[in-house]
């Protein structure tokens, strides 16, 4: 872990969504696609963006061509391979920019030089030194990438730091190109790379992390801790295999832990929301639920203890608030797991103001219902609430119900009440389960009043929803509604019919003429 530190030093956030984001399996973007996201990202306050690898493709060069044109505060990188062809032809698509970059990469380690270049040490000297020159006619700010750099021999890889420095490398890049580091690892390579490249204090040392062993982050904080000043990753993490280091996660752990490392960086935080967001609709690739910062729980609490916790002080269970990474406000979810103090929180937030015993009524109906749903949406509990104590007293509750129906079975409803504290049961058959229960409910109450409105709606989306059912019935002169609510529609059929029938009885005790006189 490394000291604390009282002074803070600036990180460089060196975006690459639009290049190592953009390549892998199904997130390639459009022109206008990427003229977004340069935009987002400029907004963001990212540093450097690296805008495509414009030797690829007709397509990708037009692309990095366009975004240097129009964007002004970021500095525009073009990748390139280290030879003449690629560098001439990164410059002619930054060349325009405000700021322009050229980033040129060859790889350092035996196992790349013997299976892919099949070249020696000396040799990939030459050539890196050679396109460092090349590249620095074109433009004074020029970074060199040392590909796999963490499996290369540390004594090598800093003598080809060194020569790429004297050749006029303004920032030497040390990738963990397969994700094969492990954070102390990592960091005792920057350290030794500051300690042993005589000349690098003339430049700025950048690290580029993969996610192949979930270390990209852990790997690039180290790297920060140990003095790189400039980070390479892509929002939500997106990149070729595993991913990149993830953008919102280094930017927020070095706001958060600012006192341990002693280092910050420009982004606008309150703006990495809505560029998850904007990665996630133009990729169509979604962000897991539990992913650090942006993912949909990141913000989110069921569990009863943290929820109280949440309600006393927000510092209890959240270090960061959402508001700094551009969200409203965190969520309590309600569910199986939360407790009465969240419970009663939400209620009042809710516009309900319920008494003691109320609650505890409302409360229980709730967990009830929460042991069968995965989340208690807010009309779920208006819902209960509206069963549970705002009803009229009940003349008639509902002990049990069984209905059996089919394509050839005869719609059969069989029904146990509780009526005035006795307890009765009937059995109707209907013209379908709905009719069936109704029959037999009215069998049992004796009911003389007619149906004059069935209507059935979905509380909440998903096949878990709850389905409310209101009824209108009248009887003389008076109508009265009745609402039930259940994820079984025939129980909350029958609830809506039993709850209409307890209005009515309490309406008709106002005139002297039910059951209540």
């Amino acid at each position: 872990m490394p000291p604390k530190k009282h002074s803070v030093e600036l990180v460089k956030i060196f975006d690459t969504t639009l290049r190592d984001g953009e390549q892998s399996p199904g997130n390639t973007m459009n022109l206008p696609e990427k003229l977004r996201v340069a935009r987002q990202l400029e907004s963001l306050g990212v540093d450097i963006i690296e805008a495509g690898f414009p030797i690829a493709s007709q397509g990708d060069f037009e692309a990095v061509k366009k975004i240097a044109s129009v964007i002004k505060k970021s500095e525009i990188a073009g990748l390139a391979r280290a030879n003449d062809g690629d560098i001439d032809r990164a410059w002619e698509a930054v060349k325009c920019a405000a700021m322009p970059r050229i980033h040129t990469f060859i790889s350092t380690s035996d196992i790349h030089l013997k299976h892919q270049l099949r070249k020696t040490h000396d040799e990939v000297l030459k050539i890196a030194v050679k396109a460092v020159k090349r590249a620095k006619k074109h433009t004074p700010n020029v970074e060199f990438s040392a590909m796999d750099a963490t499996r290369s021999d540390r004594d090598y890889l800093c003598r080809v730091f060194a020569e790429v420095i004297e050749a006029g490398a303004v920032t030497i890049n040390v990738p963990d190109t397969v994700g094969y580091a492990i954070p102390e690892e990592f960091g005792s390579l920057i350290a030794y790379i500051r300690k042993n490249v005589p000349n690098i204090s003339r430049t700025t040392i950048s690290v580029h992390c993969h996610n192949d062993l979930g270390l990209s982050v852990a790997n690039s904080v180290a790297a920060v801790a140990n003095g790189a000043r400039q980070v390479e990753c892509t929002i939500n993490g997106i990149g070729e295999r595993a991913g990149n280091a993830s953008l919102e996660e280094i930017v927020m752990i070095l706001r958060v832990r600012r006192d341990l490392f002693g280092a910050d960086t420009r982004i606008a935080t309150e703006k990495i929301y809505p560029s998850s967001r904007l990665i996630t609709s133009i990729t169509g690739v979604t962000v897991q639920p539990n992913k650090a910062i942006v993912g949909a729980n990141a913000f989110a609490h069921e569990s009863g203890i943290h929820q109280d916790g949440l309600l006393k002080n927000k510092m209890t269970y959240e270090i960061m608030t959402p508001q700094s990474i551009g969200l409203s406000k965190s969520s309590m979810v309600m569910g199986k797991h939360s407790g009465s103090h969240a419970f009663r929180k939400r209620v009042e937030e809710l516009g309900f103001s319920l008494l003691d015993d109320e609650l505890k009524k409302a409360f229980q109906r709730f967990k009830d219902l929460a042991d069968k749903k995965k989340e208690v949406f807010d009309e779920d509990i208006e819902a209960i609430i509206a069963q549970e104590v705002l009803r009229a007293p009940d003349l008639y509750k509902l002990i049990d119900m069984n209905v059996v129906s089919g394509t050839v079975a005869i719609p059969t409803a069989t029904v146990e009440m509780d009526v005035e504290g006795k307890v009765v049961k009937d059995a109707a058959f209907g013209d379908g389960p709905v009719d069936a229960a109704f029959k037999t409910i009215a069998k049992i109450t004796k009911t003389k009043s007619s149906l004059l409105k069935y209507a059935v709606n979905s509380i909440t989306g998903g096949t878990d929803a709850q389905g409310e059912v209101t009824v209108r019935i009248q009887e003389n002169d008076t109508v009265v509604v009745g609402q039930g609510a259940h994820m079984d529609i025939i129980i909350a059929s029958a609830l809506a019919y039993i709850n209409a029938l307890n209005r009515l009885e309490h309406a008709k005790k106002k005139t002297g003429r039910g059951l209540y006189q």
